[in-house]
């Protein structure tokens, strides 16, 4: 089966996208905590695993207004960093992260979070889905961040024929146009969030008319 038109489709979703209220709106709230820093976004980054970004930024600006430096978070007792991100899950092993990467930064990237994906990925809670979308939204890298979303919604496109994010990261970089790699996850990631997820709402995809995903889901809500 034919793949997606991708330059239309990318057109759409970034004609699309700021209607998605809610994810503007978390998008919103994580840029005004972390601004762009990297290692406000790093921490932020490791914060977010397996919680939602809106539960995320309140806890991050609140560890930020007493550790506004990697030396300072380096330095704050594990039980302090505990008991400020408890409001998220798996608070106790992400303490023991972002003490640990504050602690790398200083010690041994002088200062600076890298922007070596090898580095990157040897700070704990740093994977590589979680390095490539760092790298594309901080150091405007030319990377394609894969996560579930990008993964399904690659393969439901018929981009990519493939079983594990790994693999589609892979057959991404030589099938997209490298003008799309840095926007490809965003767009993507919230099209996955608001209509396109494990159990497709086709009714409601801007992108219905062109994709070439079977069975579309047309009939609404069951």
């Amino acid at each position: 089966m034919k793949a997606i038109d991708i330059d239309r489709a990318m057109e759409i979703l970034r004609r699309e996208f700021p209607r998605w209220s809610r994810e503007k709106a978390t998008v919103k709230m994580m840029m005004d905590v972390h601004r762009f820093d990297p290692y406000r976004h790093l921490i932020m980054t490791i914060l977010s695993a397996q919680t939602r970004d809106d539960m995320t930024a309140p806890v991050a600006r609140k560890l930020f207004q007493v550790a506004p430096t990697p030396e300072k978070l380096a330095s704050m007792p594990l039980k302090e960093i505990e008991k400020i991100i408890r409001p998220l899950g798996f608070y106790r092993k992400k303490a023991r992260y972002i003490k640990e990467a504050a602690r790398m930064i200083v010690e041994e990237f002088g200062g600076k979070v890298p922007d070596d994906p090898r580095k990157l990925m040897r700070i704990p809670g740093v994977g590589r889905k979680v390095a490539n979308v760092f790298l594309s939204h901080v150091y405007k890298k030319d990377v394609i961040g894969v996560d579930v979303h990008v993964h399904r919604i690659s393969n439901r496109w018929n981009l990519v024929r493939t079983r594990t994010p790994e693999q589609t990261e892979r057959e991404l970089y030589k099938v997209l146009p490298r003008k799309y790699w840095r926007d490809y996850n965003l767009y993507v990631v919230a099209l996955g969030q608001a209509v396109c997820g494990a159990k497709p709402k086709c009714y409601e995809c801007p992108l219905r008319e062109i994709c070439p995903y079977e069975p579309k889901n047309l009939n609404g809500p069951q």
